[in-house]
């Protein structure tokens, strides 16, 4: 069923090439070649500086679909690295690199799941394809968003899709990402009045001010949770303020703040409530501020059925680990696929040495996967009339 060696192989030669956001170094070029030669049709979709691939055997419903991306985040000081971060070394057993989990060896797994899949299947039915973009890491505007805005527009549906990003995160197989949080950032811009630290009474604190709201921020609950996610979370990011003077109050003091939300509290529910603490502060401690959002993300969820069912039976019959559905971690490119109405789900590798120094992968995790992805392939599509 699976050449262990050709998904390893194909992951450290993704790995060498180093595609540090929004590059792609050849990556998507590398397997569109392979995938051509398959009889997938292939396209190119570059968009503002951003490499797109879209891939595509079949013309029938239902369309399945594999998404991930070639781009990589910075390594940092590469000299506090065990081997060269594009090298693609094993040791013990592990391939290490930058975007070796994030997300080559997913890359490199469901391209091979997908070649052996057309290679040995004279009939199935619907269609397959694979989307990959070179800009996940970065902004995330001119790449998945780009691809799924032109399907839509000629009609293009998704059925189902498998994001394969690195979602175990015990023991491989353990999670499946059945949707995402949203993501609500927010800038607040706190004014008052600088003066001599010595003379307060001529001048009027905005850190305090600012400190005041984040310990209201802080107090808040904002939601209970559903079905589908956790509660609804707000963190500081970043507080900045002063003149690089320790006896001058500054004029401004600027907060960063973000919330990781379900659908308990919709977007535009929580700004609502936010600019009410703020008309409060306003009024009671005579606040001077203002606020700018950015919606990042909307939440989405996948509910079991289909897709679910079939990649959890498909992961133990690999591994004899139940995969347990999960809405957690920080946002993938699924929120753009979700749009389109499609079934979404992600899985992959363990996340625990992601965008780290020596970020590595287990080259058995890898090997198991596709076999995974082949699997589930077979259980959505099967024999049941020739692809067209």
């Amino acid at each position: 069923m699976q050449d262990d060696e050709s998904v390893v192989a194909l992951l450290r030669e993704l790995v060498r090439r180093p595609s540090v956001t929004p590059a792609d170094h050849g990556c998507q070029a590398l397997i569109a070649a392979r995938l051509d030669a398959l009889g997938f049709r292939i396209e190119s979709m570059p968009a503002g500086g951003v490499e797109n691939l879209w891939a595509r055997i079949g013309e029938r419903a239902p369309l399945m679909v594999f998404a991930g991306h070639t781009d990589v985040v910075p390594t940092g000081d590469e000299a506090l690295w065990s081997s060269p971060p594009f090298a693609a070394e094993e040791a013990a057993g592990q391939i290490v690199g930058r975007g070796a989990a994030d997300m080559k060896g997913g890359v490199a797994a469901m391209v091979t799941a997908c070649e052996r899949f057309v290679e040995r299947n004279a009939h199935r039915q619907g269609s397959l394809a694979i989307l990959l973009t070179s800009d996940e890491e970065g902004p995330a505007i001119s790449g998945t968003a780009h691809v799924v805005r032109t399907l839509m527009a000629r009609g293009e549906q998704i059925d189902f899709c498998v994001v394969a990003e690195p979602s175990s995160t015990e023991c491989f197989g353990d999670i499946i990402r059945n949707g995402r949080r949203g993501s609500l950032g927010a800038t607040l811009v706190v004014s008052g009045i600088q003066g001599h630290v010595a003379y307060p009474h001529l001048a009027d604190n905005p850190i305090h001010h600012a400190a005041r709201f984040v310990s209201v921020l802080n107090s808040m609950v904002w939601d209970e949770g559903d079905e589908n996610f956790p509660p609804t979370t707000l963190q500081v990011s970043n507080i900045q303020a002063g003149t690089g003077a320790t006896n001058v109050i500054p004029a401004t003091c600027r907060v960063d703040f973000n919330l990781r939300y379900g659908t308990a509290s919709p977007a535009a529910t929580l700004k609502s409530r936010i600019a009410s603490l703020l008309d409060l502060q306003r009024t009671e401690h005579g606040l001077d501020a203002t606020i700018e959002w950015l919606d990042s993300a909307e939440p989405f969820a996948t509910e079991a059925g289909t897709l679910t069912t079939s990649l959890q039976a498909a992961i133990h019959a690999r591994t004899g680990v139940s995969a347990r559905l999960d809405t957690g971690g920080g946002t993938s490119d699924g929120r753009f696929i979700a749009l389109t109405g499609a079934q979404v789900v992600e899985f992959g590798p363990l996340n625990t040495t992601i965008h780290q120094i020596d970020e590595r992968v287990d080259a058995a995790d890898i090997v198991s996967l596709s076999c995974i992805f082949e699997d589930l392939i077979e259980r959505m599509l099967g024999d049941h009339g020739k692809l067209e």
